[in-house]
């Protein structure tokens, strides 16, 4: 695996070269990323003479914005299949980057925390209540994500590199070390721990941090723990989030498909695998595949942590119209089904993506379908999930059939669910649907019943099954 060590920089001139040769003597394949965060002491010029050598690339801040930022600069540059944060203050011995690498080479580790109270390396004695600080940030960093790390604060966390490059950082200062722990723990990922040895400095040979960063760090971690999802602006996640939580509903849905439901499964549009878990569970024939796809790299990194576990589920990255070598990709798969629920209505060709599906399954396999139903009540719940459309039942029909499927079923759902999407997006013009409504929701799933054996008039989606001659 190639490593890539970020190193932020901020008036380090009299440790980065040493640092950097120590960096470079580690037998690893590599590269140095170099970002400097507005130096004024000389580090600049001295990054400007390394620029370009031996594997190392420099990248100049216009102006001091804090470690967070330069991290996230350095994580964004990576091309290694690893990458991993290294200070530039001598603190942290790089000779121990072989020993943070190792549980990722073998499969075990996604994440890896190299820990200071592990023991089993040297440290110097230095400050007591930094150590009780720190202890305490790790605390408190455990109690939200029901992590059992001994030094959350360690600059050495070394991560795959689409696990760090799919995760949005906020923090411009010290306070990266929580808010990625937080979103690594949230999406599941294998973190690891190994002991490394630490030698300090005081604050007369340069040490930055103080109390300050400690209270913004403890702000940190409560602001991430108690945050639905990783981005709290992003009305999609928020969605997903929400309705992974109404399981009763999710498993209804699918038990509307299960009888159409084959061997082999290409789900369109995973998200969070809130459907996903209950497409895989066995048949009477048993599931040999189930191919999760979603667009968004955070939804796929969560995917991979979800099912990583469970051999049959494969996780993907497919955007629809397919190009010819991801189409025949896929058609050797030999799909028996896919299933496309609350999807299409995204994509802009959803003709020429239907026939995609058509083309990508085996003669006589099935496409459940799932929409968004009735335009007349298209607002700004849609507006924000980026809707281009919803679906009117002659409309999605003729759309199948011109794609080539022949239609076994074609029924509206969730009657129930019209009034409130109309209210909250019609009326009241939200971006997303209030979690209390959602909890409330789940109260008339009684009345979703009813619909199995008496079809609606109307209802909030339109569910098809569709199958290829």
């Amino acid at each position: 695996m190639k490593l890539t060590v970020v190193i932020p920089v901020y008036n380090e001139a009299r440790t980065i070269r040493e640092l950097v040769r120590q960096v470079q003597a580690v037998d690893v394949d590599k590269e140095i990323i170099v970002v400097d965060d507005g130096s004024t002491d000389g580090t600049r010029d001295l990054l400007k003479e390394m620029d370009g050598r031996d594997g190392i690339r420099v990248f100049l801040q216009p102006v001091n914005q804090g470690k967070g930022a330069a991290v996230a600069l350095g994580f964004q540059k990576a091309a290694g299949d690893v990458v991993v944060v290294q200070d530039a203050d001598l603190e942290y011995d790089p000779r121990e980057l072989p020993k943070l690498l190792r549980p990722i080479e073998e499969g075990h580790a996604d994440v890896v925390y190299g820990s200071r109270f592990l023991g089993g390396g040297e440290r110097r004695v230095l400050y007591f209540w930094h150590t009780v600080g720190n202890r305490m940030l790790t605390l408190a960093s455990n109690m939200f994500t029901n992590l059992n790390l001994t030094d959350m604060e360690t600059c050495y966390k070394m991560f795959r590199r689409e696990v760090i490059q799919s995760i949005s950082i906020e923090s411009r200062r010290f306070g990266i070390e929580p808010e990625i722990t937080a979103k690594v723990a949230r999406r599941g990922y294998r973190i690891y721990e190994v002991p490394i040895s630490y030698y300090g400095r005081t604050y007369e040979e340069g040490k930055k941090i103080g109390w300050k960063d400690g209270f913004s760090a403890l702000a940190t971690i409560v602001r991430h723990g108690v945050r639905e999802t990783e981005d709290a602006t992003n009305v999609g996640h928020v969605t997903l989030a929400r309705m992974a939580k109404l399981e009763p509903y999710n498993r209804w849905i699918v038990d509307r498909f299960r009888g159409a439901i084959g061997r082999r499964v290409l789900e369109i549009g995973a998200g969070f695998g809130n459907l996903t878990r209950h497409i895989a569970q066995d048949g009477d024939e048993g599931r040999e595949l189930v191919v999760a796809s979603d667009l968004d790299p955070v939804a796929v990194e969560y995917l991979k942590g979800v099912f990583r576990e469970d051999p049959r589920v494969r996780v993907a990255s497919y955007e629809f119209p397919l190009a010819p070598p991801v189409r025949a990709q896929l058609q050797a798969m030999e799909i028996d089904t896919i299933v496309c629920c609350n999807v299409l209505e995204h994509i802009e060709q959803d003709q020429a993506t239907l026939a995609d599906m058509h083309a990508l399954l085996k003669p006589g396999g099935r496409l459940a379908l799932l929409v968004p139903a009735l335009q007349r009540i298209y607002g700004t719940l849609d507006e924000h999930l980026l809707h281009f459309r919803r679906y009117e039942k002659p409309d999605l029909e003729a759309k199948l059939k011109n794609a080539g499927f022949s239609i076994e079923d074609c029924r509206f759902v969730n009657r129930p669910g019209v009034f409130g999407w109309w209210l909250n997006g019609r009326v009241l013009k939200r971006k997303v649907l209030p979690r209390g409504q959602l909890r409330a929701f789940s109260l008339v799933l009684p009345l979703l019943r009813r619909e199995e054996k008496s079809p609606p008039a109307y209802g909030l989606s339109l569910l098809a099954i569709a199958r290829r001659d």
